[in-house]
């Protein structure tokens, strides 16, 4: 399998485009068009990662943080992101990162926190309010269904749990081809009137580049007329952070002792509160601290997320626990993620999770 066939896996499940605009994921060093000889996963890369994947023979390294964040100016070797990325190329080993797309997608980073505390009813907790756009087409009646489907089938017409949600309307379209046309109906240089159906849905744009050529592919028509509209609508399926419940309350020392446990803690940051009773959570993988409000706003018990800053404990007003547990400890099961994605694969290659532990900071 090549490298391209891989990562298709990944981005059909969380798209680049819904990456922060600070962000730099995707491929980051090597050929997309190699062949895969074995896969590391990690949450960092480190000279030790990329060290432990040519000992282990492994020529992918699949990372939640991007190992390249600025425009790199001079290859010298003289930190450590101009070192692992010589090594890399060196060793031919390709360096992958799915960061910010990873904490934006149902199933992603804050998911998987809450599904390890097995919180139920979980939902976005900040949906995303930019993302979605409306798609509507002109299509002759005798290809409405076809052309409406491709549209399905690229990625269109979901709304929360509901899939295939359009609206049609019945009209009709008028044209006149040029000398140099080839139209489907109609014939050159005469005004044609034709019964077609206008078809309204709804997308995010990450899927619209692919949609719109699926969508040209099923129309009959040469020239095609469409219109895309931004929307200011919240996309439930998109956005940071989740919110659930505990499947019974539990008091606030209990559920600290979970956390530790869980996410391997021997302390946790909080503000000066300890509340009797905890059963609506709230988390946000990685630096989460803006989400406060919106934490506060779902009525949660606690908020679990990490690098809360000194001021922003003012904001819960005493009426929400905020956890700090560390931004490596927040996101360390991001590993699985990409796991269960990978073990999918029909493939002659190994998966392996990196036995070294990048988190830089250490309680002494």
């Amino acid at each position: 399998m090549k490298i391209i066939e891989l990562l298709k896996i990944i981005e059909d499940f969380a798209p680049l485009q819904y990456q922060e605009s600070y962000d730099n994921c995707g491929l980051l060093v090597g050929n997309r068009e190699s062949e895969i000889k074995g896969v590391l996963l990690s949450i960092d890369i480190t000279p030790e990662v990329l060290q432990e994947a040519f000992q282990s023979g492994c020529n992918l390294v699949i990372a939640h943080h991007p190992l390249i964040f600025k425009p790199l100016s001079k290859l010298t070797g003289s930190n450590m992101v101009e070192e692992c990325v010589i090594y890399a190329v060196k060793n031919d080993i390709a360096v992958y990162a799915a960061h910010t797309n990873f904490d934006m997608v149902k199933g992603g980073v804050s998911y998987r926190m809450a599904e390890k505390l097995g919180l139920v009813d979980t939902r976005c907790l900040m949906p995303a309010s930019q993302g979605l756009q409306k798609l509507i087409c002109f299509v002759p009646e005798s290809h409405a269904d076809a052309v409406r489907e491709a549209m399905f089938a690229g990625g269109a017409g979901n709304i929360g749990n509901y899939d295939q949600c359009s609206f049609n309307t019945s009209g009709f379209g008028t044209f006149r081809a040029g000398d140099n046309c080839k139209p489907y109906v109609g014939s050159t240089g005469e005004m044609h009137r034709e019964p077609e159906i206008r078809i309204e849905t709804i997308v995010h744009k990450a899927h619209l580049p692919g949609l719109i050529q699926s969508m040209l592919a099923a129309h009959p028509y040469e020239e095609v007329a469409y219109d895309i509209i931004p929307l200011g609508n919240s996309d439930p399926s998109s956005g940071l952070g989740v919110i659930g419940e505990l499947q019974q309350t539990i008091s606030g020392r209990q559920f600290l002792r979970l956390i530790k446990e869980i996410f391997g803690c021997s302390t946790v940051k909080s503000n000066k509160m300890l509340p009797e009773n905890i059963r609506r959570v709230a988390l946000c993988g990685g630096s989460g601290a803006s989400l406060i409000p919106a934490a506060l706003a779902s009525k949660a018990d606690a908020f679990i997320t990490a690098e809360i800053g000194f001021h922003q404990y003012f904001q819960a007003e005493g009426k929400l626990w905020l956890l700090d547990i560390g931004h490596y400890e927040s996101e360390q099961f991001t590993k699985e993620i990409f796991y269960d994605l990978l073990s999918k694969i029909n493939s002659t290659f190994a998966v392996r999770f990196s036995n070294i532990n990048t988190n830089p900071i250490k309680f002494i």
